[in-house]
Order: structure tokens, then C-alpha cells, then sequence
């Protein structure tokens, strides 16, 4: 049998709670509690709605209800996991009890109950936010990549320069083995050969006599006449 003082609060809840009021004794009621979604932009969230059972005991309210709580059966639980987060709320509960002792605390305990839940429900899927902006962060990071030059370290510059003095110098090398190369086949017969005239060469050029001190040019060649000895015409039979 509830007292004066229970049977005016269930009056008053009933009044505040029209739909969600759900009476079972007269000591024992439930009232069933919609949560408002977390307002995060690009999220959609059904948020579970809970049910608070409360019975009172007989020195209600000059000591606490007992309480229990659900998730309507019909409502989404991808948001709070039972039992673990059942423990969590009704322990937020406990500075709204110890400040309403002797007073009718019904009313108080659900809007508690109800910012407690909406705020853990907010923070995970703040969390959830949080990982999805580091997950695109991170693509970003790694698409800005390709455009970004190589950060350069006292390691890195260190490495290039031994690699570009290596390069050099093989470049120095083939250069030096290429130019003697080059010497080597002018040596062995590239250049123009001076061409010797026989005696009967002269001869038959007209290039005999009178011309001890000249130098003469023959196909191209310069000839000096000077130092030219004839060689004796070979006998006829």
C-alpha cells in the first residue's frame, strides 16, 4: 500500500509522463525514457529508449527507491551494451539520491538518468567521429605525399653527396678513358703519311734539276725537293 506522500508523486509523474508512465502496484511503476540523438553533422543515430523501474520501499522517500533498468525491447542497442553500461548509469544516480533524501526524487532521477545516457551515447560517437576525420587525415597525408618533395635530413644530403661524387667521378673516368683512346688511334696510323718519291717519279714529273732549294706540292703532298735523292733509273735490256 503506498503512502500519501508516494500516491501524490505517482500522481504528479503520471501527469509529466502521460505516454510513458506505466503503472504495475501501487508501490512499483516504470517509466520508459526516449534519448535525443547525439548532434553530430554526417551522423544518423537511433538512439535505445530506456525503461527506469522503480519500487518504492515502505520509508520512501526518506530513503532511496530501488531501481533497475532496460533497454526497451524494441529500440536500437548499438548505442550502450547491457549489462556493463546498466551498472555505469545507475551509478551516476547515486548524487541525485543522496541530495533528495526525505523529498520526492522520481522526477530527479529520470532527468539524471536520461543526461547520463545521451551524454555517453554523445561521446562515442564523438569517438567514432574522432577516428573517422584521423582516417581521413591520414589518406590525405598520404595523397599530399606524392606531391611533396623528399624532406632533407643532414643523412640524406650526406648520402647524396657521396653518390654525386661517385658520379662525377665515373664520369671524370670514362672521360679521360675515351679521350685516350682517341690519342691512341691517331697514333696508330690516323694522321696523313709524308709520301716518298723514286727517282723515277721525279723524273718522269719533270721534277728534276733546278730545284735543289724548293719545295714543290705533289697530290696534295708538300715535298722537299732538296732532300729528295734520285734513285738511278733501272737499266734496259
Amino acid at each position: 500500500m503506498a503512502t500519501e506522500e508516494q500516491a501524490q508523486e505517482i500522481e504528479v509523474l503520471q501527469s509529466i509522463y502521460p505516454d510513458e508512465f506505466t503503472q504495475i502496484t501501487d508501490t512499483q511503476f516504470t517509466l520508459r525514457l526516449v534519448l535525443e540523438p547525439p548532434n553530430i553533422p554526417g551522423q544518423s543515430h537511433e538512439p535505445p529508449i530506456l525503461n527506469l523501474h522503480v519500487t518504492y520501499p515502505p520509508t520512501y522517500p526518506d530513503t532511496a527507491p530501488a531501481l533497475d533498468l532496460t533497454i526497451d525491447a524494441a529500440s536500437p542497442t548499438s548505442s550502450l551494451s547491457f549489462p556493463d553500461d546498466k551498472d555505469t548509469l545507475l551509478t551516476a544516480l547515486a548524487t541525485t539520491i543522496d541530495e533528495n533524501l526525505g523529498m520526492a526524487m522520481v522526477f530527479s532521477l529520470a532527468t539524471t538518468l536520461k543526461e547520463a545516457a545521451e551524454e555517453l551515447i554523445a561521446s562515442r560517437a564523438q569517438a567514432v567521429e574522432a577516428r573517422r576525420e584521423e582516417q581521413l587525415r591520414a589518406e590525405e597525408e598520404k595523397e599530399m605525399e606524392k606531391f611533396r618533395g623528399t624532406l632533407v635530413t643532414r643523412e640524406r644530403f650526406v648520402e647524396w653527396l657521396a653518390r654525386f661524387k661517385e658520379e662525377e667521378e665515373e664520369k671524370r673516368r670514362l672521360a679521360a678513358a675515351a679521350r685516350e683512346e682517341e690519342e691512341k688511334g691517331r697514333r696508330g696510323g690516323g694522321g696523313v703519311k709524308e709520301k716518298r718519291l723514286t727517282g723515277r717519279q721525279l723524273y718522269e714529273r719533270g721534277l728534276v734539276g733546278g730545284m735543289d732549294d724548293a719545295e714543290e706540292e705533289v697530290d696534295g703532298v708538300e715535298v722537299d725537293l732538296a732532300k729528295l735523292k734520285v734513285a738511278a733509273p733501272p737499266a734496259f735490256d
